[in-house]
C-alpha cells in the first residue's frame, strides 16, 4: 500500500488522502517557484557587483570582501533562526508589539508543524528586500570592492542557504556530508532537538553559542 500524507502534514487542514510522494513533489514545486525571484534578483546583483569590482583594479580584495559577506550571513542566519524565528512575542498594546506578535510569531512555527509544506519552507524576495534597499545605497558610501561586495556576499549566501534548506527537506541525495547535514536539521525539527541545532549551513555557531545537540546525539547523527 503506498504511503499517504497525514492530515498534520497537509498545508490545508482537510482530510485528504493522496500518495505521499505526489504530495511531496507538489510541495517541492511550490517551494521552488517561491525561490526563483529572490535567486534571480540577488544573483544578478552579485554578478553586476563583481563586474564593477573587477574594473576597479582590486578584484582579489573584492573576492575577500565577498567571502567575508558569505561568512557573515551564516552568523546572521543562526541569530535570526534562534532569536526571531524561534522567539515568542506575546500580544500587547502598541504598533510594535502587535506587529511582532502577528507577523513574527507565525513566521516559523507553521514550518515546524508542517515541515513539508512548500509555503513555509523557503524565503521570498520581499523577506529581506526592505533591509536590502537600505543597506545597498549605504554600502556605496565605500569603495565598490569593499562594503558593496560584502553585502553581495551576504545576499548570495542567503540565496544559497534558502536552496540548502529546501534540499534538506526535499532531496534524497546519498552524498554522505549532505546526509549528515540533513539528519542534523531534521533532528532540530523533532521535539527533542527544537531548542538546539539552529545552524543550517554550518554547525559552527551552535558550537560557539553552546546550542549543539548532546554528544551522543551528534555521534549518532554523524553515522551514515
Amino acid at each position: 500500500m503506498p504511503e499517504v500524507a497525514t492530515v498534520s502534514q497537509m498545508p490545508q487542514r482537510r482530510a485528504l488522502e493522496i500518495p505521499f510522494e505526489s504530495y511531496k513533489r507538489n510541495q517541492a514545486s511550490i517551494a521552488r517557484r517561491k525561490m526563483f525571484p529572490l535567486t534571480a534578483f540577488y544573483t544578478a546583483y552579485a554578478a553586476l557587483l563583481f563586474i564593477f569590482a573587477a574594473s576597479s583594479g582590486r578584484p582579489w580584495t573584492a573576492v575577500a570582501f565577498f567571502a567575508a559577506g558569505w561568512v557573515t550571513w551564516t552568523l546572521v542566519e543562526y541569530l535570526f533562526h534562534r532569536y526571531v524565528l524561534h522567539g515568542r512575542f506575546p500580544p500587547g498594546q502598541g504598533f510594535i508589539r502587535k506587529f511582532l506578535h502577528e507577523r513574527l510569531d507565525p513566521l516559523h512555527w507553521d514550518h515546524h508543524m508542517r515541515p513539508l509544506d512548500g509555503n513555509h519552507i523557503s524565503g521570498q524576495l520581499n523577506d529581506i528586500l526592505p533591509l536590502f534597499f537600505v543597506a545597498a545605497p549605504v554600502s556605496f558610501l565605500f569603495p565598490v570592492y569593499s562594503a558593496p561586495m560584502l553585502l553581495a556576499g551576504v545576499v548570495q549566501s542567503y540565496v544559497s542557504e534558502e536552496w540548502l534548506h529546501y534540499a534538506l527537506h526535499f532531496s534524497n541525495s546519498r552524498f554522505p556530508p549532505f546526509r549528515r547535514l540533513k539528519k542534523y536539521h531534521l533532528y532540530h525539527h523533532s521535539p527533542r532537538g527544537i531548542d538546539k541545532g539552529y545552524g543550517i549551513t554550518t554547525r559552527f555557531w551552535d558550537g560557539v553559542f553552546d546550542t549543539r545537540f548532546p554528544q551522543d546525539v551528534r555521534r549518532s547523527l554523524s553515522k551514515n
